[in-house]
This record gives C-alpha cells, structure tokens and sequence, in this order.
C-alpha cells in the first residue's frame, strides 16, 4: 500500500501524536503513546523495545488508521516518524519477527508456562535458614508476637483487594505498572507480598528473587515490595514526553 510521503511538512503545531501500540505475540499489550514526528523510526523502535521487550532489529512496524486498515510497513529506520504521516488515534502494530524472542508462546504473560520452585516439607524442614525454624524458636523462648502478628494481617487484608492483572502505582516514587504476583514469599519474609511489573526498566530484576521465580518480566522492570507500598486503580503509562516545560 502506497504511503502518503509528506517528509514533516504536515507536523506543524507541537509535532507531537497520541498513537496506539499493539503487538503481534502479546495479547494483553496495548496502550497510547506520544511521540514527536521529528523522532527517527530507530529511536521510535528503541523506545518500544523497552515497552514490549522485542529487540529492535526484530521489530517490524506496521502503521494502520483509525479504522484499523493499514497503511504502511514502516521500514526504513533512517526517516523521521513524521514521514509516514502518522495522525492521533492511529496505530502502531509491532510484529516480532525474532521466533526465539521473549515475546513468543505466551512467556511475559501466560504464568501457567513459568516452572514454579516447590520444596516438600520434609526437605523444608531440614533447612535451618527458614522463617518456619526462626518462628519456632522465638516462640520457644517465650516472646511476643503479637505485633508480628498484627502486621501480617494488614498485609494480607491490603492484599484482598489487589489481584493480578491490575494497574498501579508503587509509592515513594509513584513507579506505575502491572501487578503479576500477589501472594506469600517466605524467603523474603512473612506475610503478602505483592509482585509488579513496571512500565520502564527501573525495577530491580526479572521477578526472580533469591532463586524463586514469582512471576515473569523484562530484566530490570520487576520488584516484590509489600501491599501499603501498592495502590490499584486507573493508572495509565506515563508518558515521558509529557513534561511541563516542553516547549
């Protein structure tokens, strides 16, 4: 399909457009984003790569319009994003030729495919690091929990209300992202722990801690932090381009 050749003498205004993003192996993937049309087609590439994990040199771009017919494939790296003429509202369909990538069968969002890390209770039992042995003998030696135990219930009662699946905001920082685990993680303390995939790479690994994968992300965008840490609710991207000094 022929393309509307009109190198960036229709950016005008701010040259700035909202587009939609879709991808070919993620089925859950989608969001908007806003790009200027001054921004090569390789740093557009980039900047996907860390939102949906496909290298760049898989990445094949696909433009389509408001009326999901496509327009164009977007193939030459060296043009500014402005040359395909994109408008606010179309959509970026990103096709990840990489048979071997991260993206494909369903890794980075079907959990059921992550082999979980078991343990019997017999081999847990023999271990002398665990909390199990060191609740045993706080308890044997006559102390308190009750505050311990306070604790673990708020925990658990926050985490009622947060589920897999949904957005939101992580807190110092205000970090937004997906949640991808709820639930107990003994070898990084008693009591619910929440699992969260960030938007950008500013996590701290791939939601594999200390040995056990609680669930799967890119390298750098995981992070298991406690429920008070974590407010669900209507929190799209942040759009780093969306500054108040922009000009």
């Amino acid at each position: 399909m022929a393309v509307r050749h009109s190198g960036l003498q229709d950016v005008g205004g701010e040259g700035m457009v909202w587009l939609h993003v879709s991808h070919s192996n993620l089925k859950s993937h989608s969001g908007q984003l806003r790009f200027s049309l001054r921004t090569s087609l390789e740093a557009v590439k980039e900047r996907l790569n860390q939102n949906s994990g496909t290298t760049v040199s898989s990445m094949l771009l696909q433009l389509y319009d408001e009326s999901d017919h496509k327009i164009c494939d977007m193939v030459d790296d060296t043009r500014v994003l402005g040359f395909y003429s994109p408008m606010d509202g179309y959509r970026i369909h990103i096709v990840d030729l990489d048979p071997a990538s991260c993206t494909a069968n369903g890794w980075l969002e079907d959990t059921s495919l992550v082999e979980k890390y078991t343990i019997t209770d017999e081999d847990y039992n023999k271990r002398e690091d665990t909390f199990r042995k060191f609740k045993e003998k706080k308890i044997a030696d006559g102390q308190i929990w009750s505050q311990h135990k306070t604790e673990e219930g708020a925990f658990e009662e926050m985490a009622r209300s947060i589920h897999v699946g949904d957005r939101c905001e992580v807190n110092p920082g205000g970090k937004r992202g997906i949640v991808m685990f709820v639930g107990l993680a003994e070898n990084l303390g008693s009591g619910h722990w929440i699992g969260v995939q960030y938007d950008e790479p500013v996590g701290k690994h791939d939601g594999m801690v200390k040995g056990t994968r609680y669930f799967c992300c890119l390298p750098g965008h995981g992070v298991m932090v406690r429920p008070d840490k974590v407010q669900v609710g209507d929190y799209p991207e942040l759009d780093p381009f969306d500054e108040e000094d922009e000009i």
